[in-house]
């Protein structure tokens, strides 16, 4: 992901209103932790996503999973990591992802 992206993509609703997490999330999060070279970006975002599910964190999940995606996690990998989950981080947080995967299906922002 290079920083033109991650700029471009991180800038929220909410950046007018806290304008300094906006460029913590731009310059630190996205251009920083995200470019680190020891973990690839699909390892990134596969982790991401599996600590959104264990904390419950739909909302987040409507950004995270589709990059995933663009990120090299195939849709049924990200099912199986959901559904593997399910069994450490609780049945509500797998359901609830599942539930948040759906809907970005149906929305047209995951290809099934």
């Amino acid at each position: 992901m290079s920083n033109d992206t991650a700029s471009t993509r991180s800038k929220p609703a909410w950046s007018a209103l806290a304008p300094k997490l906006a460029e913590l999330t731009d310059e630190v999060l996205f251009s920083d932790i995200w470019e680190r070279p020891t973990l690839s970006t699909r390892d990134r975002s596969l982790v991401t996503c599996a600590a959104l599910v264990a904390l419950g964190k739909t909302e987040q999940m409507s950004f995270h999973f589709p990059r995933a995606l663009e990120n090299g996690v195939s849709l049924e990998e990200l099912i199986e990591a959901i559904t593997h989950l399910a069994f450490y981080a609780g049945w509500p947080n797998a359901v609830s992802a599942i539930s948040r995967l759906q809907e970005l299906i149906a929305a047209g922002t995951m290809k099934e």
